[in-house]
Order: C-alpha cells, then sequence, then structure tokens
C-alpha cells in the first residue's frame, strides 16, 4: 500500500516553467502577449505548419474549427462515438449535427468503413480523434474526404507526437486542434493550438478567438503604439494568456524526453500484465508513432474475476489514481434525449467504454510509481483462476 496517494496525469512541472511564469507577473504583462506569440511560433515549427493560433483549450479549438465551415441548419459533421464529450459538443456549439460512427474493436479509433456508411448528402466533415495517442488510419479516411468533398479536422488532444506514415497528427487533415490540459503530454494549465496550412481558416480563428477583433490585446497595448481596433465578426473569449504559454515555452523542447519516459512506461506494463488475462492495448502499428498518452486496460469479470467498477475501487483503495476514457458518448442521457442515440448503435465503443481503465502514464512518475501500479494490478488480478492462466477478455 503507498502512503501517499498516486495523482492520475499528474504533469511534471519542472524550474524553467516556474522562473518564466515569474517573469510574466513581474513585467505585468499576463493576458494575451509576446509569450503566447513565441509559443504560437515554436509550436508551428515543430507540427513543421505555417499557421498556429493558441488558444485557452482544445474545446475552444474545436469549436473555431467547426465554424470555419459556416455550418447551415442540418449540416453534419460524422465523428467517433469514443470520444470526450467536447468533440461532439463543439459541433453542436458550431451549429452542425453531430453524426456517430463505430471504432475499429482492435484500435479503439473510429473506422473508416464506418464513417462511409454515415455520409449522407448532408455530411459536411469528418473529426477524427487519434484515441490515447494512436493515430487513426487517415489514408482511407481522407480518401473519403476526397471523393465527398468533405473537411476533415483532427482532434489530437491526446496526439501531440503521434505519426501516421510520415507525417504527423494535426496536419493530414484540414485543421489539427491540440490540447494542453493539465493531464497532458505537455501542458499549460488549461490551453489549446490549432495548426493548418489554409491562412484564411487561420486568420479567422484568431478574429474569432478573441471577440472578433481586428486585432489582439497585444497589438493595441504593446509599445508600438495604441492600435484600434474593429469588430468584423461575432467572436468569443477563447485566447490563451502568457502566463500559460510561459509553461509551454519550456515543455514543448522536453517533448521528446517525454515521450521517451512514457514509452518505458507503457513496455513495462505491457511486459507485466502479459498473463493475467486482461485487455491490453493493441501493438502499435507499422510506419505510425504513438504519442503514448493513455495506457488503457480492458476489465471483466471473465478475464480477471472482477467488473470494471470494482477494479477502480480496489486501486483507488490501494492509493492508485486511474482513469476511464471514456463511457461511449451514446451512453450519456443529454444525447440520447436530444438525439435519440443508443449504445447499441455503436456496439464497439459502447462495449469498451464499460469495461476499460486508465492506469497513471506520466512524465512524472518515478520507477517506484510504476512498481506501485504494476503490484497494485497483479495483486487484484492474481486472486483470479481466469487471471492466473492468461484467459483473455
Amino acid at each position: 500500500m503507498r502512503d501517499a496517494f498516486l495523482v492520475f496525469g499528474q504533469p511534471l512541472i519542472e524550474q524553467a516553467e516556474i522562473d518564466e511564469v515569474v517573469d510574466s507577473l513581474n513585467k505585468a504583462w499576463i493576458g494575451t502577449g509576446p509569450k503566447v506569440h513565441q509559443f504560437e511560433k515554436d509550436f508551428a515549427a515543430y507540427k513543421g505548419v505555417p499557421y498556429a493560433a493558441a488558444v485557452n483549450s482544445c474545446t475552444a479549438a474545436l469549436h473555431l474549427a467547426c465554424l470555419t465551415l459556416e455550418f447551415a441548419p442540418g449540416d453534419e459533421v460524422i465523428t467517433t462515438a469514443m470520444t470526450f464529450c467536447a468533440s461532439v459538443n463543439s459541433i453542436i456549439h458550431a451549429g452542425g449535427t453531430p453524426v456517430l460512427a463505430d471504432v475499429n474493436p482492435h484500435t479503439l479509433n473510429i473506422d473508416p468503413a464506418a464513417i462511409e456508411a454515415r455520409i449522407t448528402p448532408r455530411t459536411r466533415a469528418i473529426m477524427v480523434v487519434h484515441y490515447a495517442g494512436r493515430s487513426c488510419d487517415m489514408d482511407p479516411i481522407m480518401d473519403l474526404a476526397a471523393r465527398h468533398g468533405l473537411t476533415v479536422i483532427e482532434d489530437c488532444a491526446h496526439a501531440i507526437e503521434t505519426e501516421y506514415k510520415g507525417r504527423t497528427a494535426g496536419t493530414i487533415g484540414h485543421i489539427g486542434c491540440f490540447s494542453f490540459y493539465a493531464t497532458k503530454n505537455i501542458v499549460t494549465g488549461e490551453g489549446g493550438m490549432l495548426i493548418s496550412s489554409d491562412k484564411a481558416a487561420m486568420d479567422r480563428c484568431k478574429i474569432m478567438a478573441l471577440h472578433g477583433m481586428s486585432a489582439d490585446a497585444w497589438a493595441r497595448f504593446s509599445d508600438a503604439g495604441y492600435k484600434h481596433y474593429q469588430v468584423v465578426d461575432h467572436g468569443f473569449k477563447y485566447n490563451m494568456m502568457d502566463i500559460q504559454a510561459a509553461l509551454g515555452l519550456h515543455q514543448l523542447p522536453r517533448i521528446d524526453r517525454y515521450w521517451n519516459h512514457r514509452a518505458a512506461i507503457w513496455q513495462r506494463y505491457m511486459q507485466a500484465f502479459a498473463d493475467l488475462g486482461i485487455g491490453l492495448p493493441a501493438p502499435v502499428e507499422e510506419n505510425t508513432v504513438h504519442a503514448y498518452h493513455l495506457y488503457t486496460i480492458r476489465v471483466n469479470r471473465e478475464c480477471c474475476g472482477v467488473e470494471r467498477d470494482q477494479m477502480l475501487e480496489a486501486l483507488r483503495a490501494r492509493n492508485i489514481g486511474v482513469g476511464v476514457h471514456y463511457l461511449a458518448i451514446p451512453e450519456h442521457p443529454y444525447y440520447q434525449k436530444r438525439f435519440g442515440w443508443r449504445p447499441e448503435e455503436t456496439p464497439h465503443a459502447t462495449a469498451y467504454g464499460r469495461e476499460t481503465i486508465s492506469l497513471p502514464l506520466s512524465a512524472k512518475l518515478s520507477e517506484r510509481d510504476v512498481d506501485d501500479v504494476i503490484e497494485a494490478v497483479r495483486e487484484i488480478c492474481g486472486a483470479c483462476p481466469a487471471a492466473r492462466t492468461g484467459a483473455t477478455a
């Protein structure tokens, strides 16, 4: 039993970030300013794209990306049933109608065949989600988009480092959206980013992110002289602050070091749990890079003698913080009431969502932390004959 609770997804904050935040406070520029602009440039360079726009969350990024499509009533966007509610909500907030497609039960990513089955004359876009850091199968998805004249929005909240056949996540579709939330691979506390090669779309996103104004706060109040602004669109308050960017400026250069640490933890888990019979993540596909954002196991009574929620409680009782990513979207009452969605309509996502557990996986984990997670999982599973004989989920 651990003495202290192991917080799920706790970020690693180093001294350089702390000093950079203090520098912002000392300079009294804490809103959108030079550090946000530098973070945008650095992130664009990292992803190899000409344009990036920093915002206050990935949810905001997804909403702005959808707004660039200027939905008419009835316009549809196909997305996955295995995702966080923000993916679906962003479509709704932009005036579109979300349409759910089921996942491939092996990868847990949206199934291209399920996308094709849901394309109608009203379909305007496909929103893919690179679940847990594993790239969606983008070739057939982009082929569908080209044949039907659809825009592809990439939800890369889990996928900063992800690559697919030599291309980085967020650069394959038309717009990529990223998260720097406290549990993500690099963090700014809250925060997000849009990237694209489409200058017109990115210009509109930047304007919409700050009230629809033609000039941001830095341009208006910098020592270059006051600049008048005009409201040119109905915008939102989605801008990132320099205090947030101060973290990102130093997190980004460490992205490879953090990735290597998580990759090593991932491999330790794969080896440690191979004989337990629980469902483990699929091997990483050839010619791809997995971001190793989530390490998920699949638990049911047949494989290890306990139901998923029992294991959640057993792990927490051993001071191991865990997550559930996610209940399938049709499980939630709001969407059932508004759209009439039912869990049985996306059976693969539904079955997985009822059995999945995310184990700790972050750059801050020590060897002892990982040992404690492994010991706890093996201890919980060890009393079950099915687990000892290596039965599969």
